[in-house]
């Protein structure tokens, strides 16, 4: 294993601890807002260690601070990170072969572990950099959660720090890099449209998974759209 860490250069490292120190700060904010929402000053603490998924834990903290039942808030974050399932794929061969090493690279599997592997030239240095990248965000962010939870408690009124508008905020940070490409616009909109419309009928959680009839409106790939008929003698 001692080997493999000489593929990383310096230049990789940079990158990685550029990553590690935004999500020390994001992780801070969360805590901070999670315990001024609250919550016990433990329960971000070891959601961020045993969860290691900031979008998913924002939204069960949002959902549940806007009176909303932990399961709704537990379903929409497994639709969240359901993209990690073809993640988990790309990278399986990378993570390693044991028992041990696959259990805990699942842990480590992010957006941004798999895009520093992917970018690899070869499977040694895919290696290295997934677990460099997955290691040092995985300490910077729960480091980040404990400091902000503890500055959490120190707010009276967590109106302050804008709860209302800061998961939205985020939520909509992470959908925007997704929307890119023009076929991704409709079911995008149709998805907000279906959750705005039933959310003054629906318990708070639930319009989120409302949002997933989005998926109807995505656009068949080419070769699953109708062909054109063999033209015969």
């Amino acid at each position: 294993m001692r080997s493999i860490w000489r593929t990383l250069d310096a230049g990789l490292w940079r990158g990685v601890l550029a990553i590690a120190a935004a999500a020390a700060v994001n992780g801070a904010s969360f805590g901070a807002i999670a315990v001024a929402a609250g919550l016990p000053l433990w329960v971000p603490v070891v959601m961020s260690l045993l969860v290691f998924a900031g979008g998913s834990q924002y939204l069960v903290v949002g959902v549940v601070a806007a009176g909303g039942s932990p399961i709704a808030a537990v379903l929409g974050g497994l639709v969240l990170n359901a993209r990690h399932l073809p993640f988990g794929l790309a990278v399986g061969e990378v993570v390693g072969n044991g028992w041990g090493a696959r259990l805990l690279g699942s842990h480590l599997l992010i957006d941004e572990s798999v895009a520093f592997a992917m970018a690899q030239s070869d499977r040694v240095r895919a290696r290295a950099a997934y677990w460099a990248c997955g290691g040092s965000l995985f300490i910077a962010w729960n480091v980040g959660v404990a400091a902000g939870a503890l500055a959490g408690t120190l707010v009276d009124d967590p109106s302050k720090l804008g709860l209302d508008a800061v998961f939205p905020a985020v939520m909509l940070a992470l959908v925007l890099p997704a929307l890119k490409e023009a076929g991704k616009w409709r079911p995008a909109l149709l998805g907000a449209a279906a959750a705005l419309a039933t959310t003054p009928f629906l318990p708070a959680g639930v319009p989120v998974l409302v949002a997933l009839v989005g998926l109807l409106a995505v656009p068949r790939r080419a070769d699953e759209t109708d062909q054109p008929e063999a033209v015969t003698a």
